[in-house]
């Protein structure tokens, strides 16, 4: 299974690379994970410049594709080039989106009829017809939304359980959890990722 993680001019270093580092963990079943965007490399909000592992053009035959935020996300999703290099297919990918991520699915018109996202973004998805949860991870068949930084490792998990089932999924989560506090990690994990695996697509927005 290919995952690229879209990492872009600007991205949130939590975003790409908890998840990264997460699915990673299950090479061993047949998962990879990559830093996917333009050129040869990137720089973050932070000033760190990571090596491109793969061009846009990976989206394309990618199992899973997750969008993560940024300070320059509304440049990106204006500017035609880099969004005509984005092809999704949400009926055979796993499609993500974490915080801003989700203008990403907002501009392809794959914006689900419920997610959720971070304080900022919401305010410009106000005017949508898309219902804005509090929760940190909202699914709807195989497009999933997260909120917060550090809804990462929801996401990353959320993937695994899909691919893997949920008992490989929780051990992963299990293994970079606090030590000391494994088995809570783990517990409120499944708590919000388990009820999400199974939800039935609705209808696409687009607007």
């Amino acid at each position: 299974m290919e995952i690229a993680i879209v990492t872009l001019d600007g991205f949130n270093e939590l975003d790409s690379f908890v998840a990264l580092s997460i699915l990673n963990r299950a090479k061993g079943n047949g998962l990879r994970a990559v830093i996917t965007g333009t050129g040869q490399s990137v720089t973050s909000m932070n000033g760190v410049e990571v090596t491109i592992q793969e061009p846009l053009s990976f989206i394309a035959t990618a199992d899973v594709v997750l969008f993560g935020s940024g300070i320059h996300t509304r440049d990106h999703i204006n500017d035609p080039d880099l969004m005509a290099q984005i092809d999704l297919d949400p009926s055979r990918q796993m499609i993500g989106a974490q915080c801003s991520g989700v203008l990403f699915l907002h501009k392809l018109g794959l914006l689900p009829a419920t997610i959720t996202t971070d304080t900022k973004t919401r305010s410009l998805l106000a005017r949508t017809d898309t219902v804005l949860e509090d929760r940190p991870l909202v699914a709807q068949g195989n497009i999933v939304t997260s909120g917060g930084c550090l809804s990462s490792h929801y996401l990353a998990g959320w993937v695994l359980a899909r691919a893997l089932g949920t008992d490989r999924a929780m051990s992963i989560l299990e293994y970079v959890a606090p030590v000391g506090q494994k088995s809570q990690f783990t517990k409120q994990a499944r708590d919000i990722i388990v009820p999400q695996l199974d939800v039935p697509a609705k209808r696409p927005l687009y607007c």
